[in-house]
């Protein structure tokens, strides 16, 4: 625990949440067994414990939202996963509901909030690598969804750059549900820390929280 608390400080931390939105983890999800596998394993709520207690501790919170525009510009089509999405009867559209984060979790006014018209990663392509940058980072708890593709995307984009990654393995969701396990044992735990959601909740309540500068 020593070392995840010091590898989770709040002052050199942020908490990233990776398309926890209404169109894929909600009730009208456009995936619904993803939907169904993040909420009943308690997944959906971890991420909400995490981001509460990452307010409370000054920890930087950072939500990464896959949305798409109505006319389709920009986004991908050089894969089967953004064809069939293309075709899904809910779709992530800029400004709907889809992409406003899911309940339980709560945004904060001090939350980042970068949204994604293209690829795969929540970090590749995007804003957050200058972001993370420019708030001082060097550890990304990496939470959300789909331990199938954006969860190792994120954590291989963090890791070539540099920074430290902490994955809480109940707060990651994919489908099937035994895939989880497989995924985290297999792969992330080679190149991240692997931790649980009390395990970090412990590090930033159980002492003195500070607030970035």
């Amino acid at each position: 625990m020593e070392q995840l608390a010091e590898q989770i400080d709040p002052g050199s931390t942020v908490l990233l949440t990776v398309e926890c939105q209404q169109g894929v983890v909600g009730p009208g999800s456009a995936l619904p067994e993803l939907a169904k596998e993040a909420r009943s394993s308690g997944v959906l709520h971890n991420v909400a414990r995490l981001v509460a207690a990452a307010h409370e501790a000054g920890v930087q919170v950072l939500h990464a939202v896959a949305e798409r525009r109505p006319d389709g510009r920009g986004a991908n089509r050089n894969a089967r996963l953004f064809r069939a999405a293309g075709r899904l009867p809910v779709q992530q559209h800029s400004g709907t509901t889809a992409v406003r984060i899911a309940e339980p979790i709560e945004v904060a006014d001090e939350d980042l909030v970068v949204r994604r018209l293209h690829g795969l990663s929540p970090i590749a392509g995007t804003d957050v690598d200058a972001l993370l940058r420019n708030l001082g980072c060097r550890t990304l708890v990496v939470t959300g969804v789909s331990a199938n593709v954006a969860i190792p995307n994120a954590v291989f984009d963090a890791v070539n750059l540099g920074y430290t990654v902490v994955v809480p393995s109940d707060a990651i969701a994919g489908v099937p549900a035994d895939y989880t396990p497989a995924m985290i044992r297999n792969t992330l735990a080679l190149v991240a820390t692997v931790a649980t959601t009390d395990d970090v909740l412990g590090c930033w309540l159980g002492g003195r929280s500070r607030t970035r500068g």
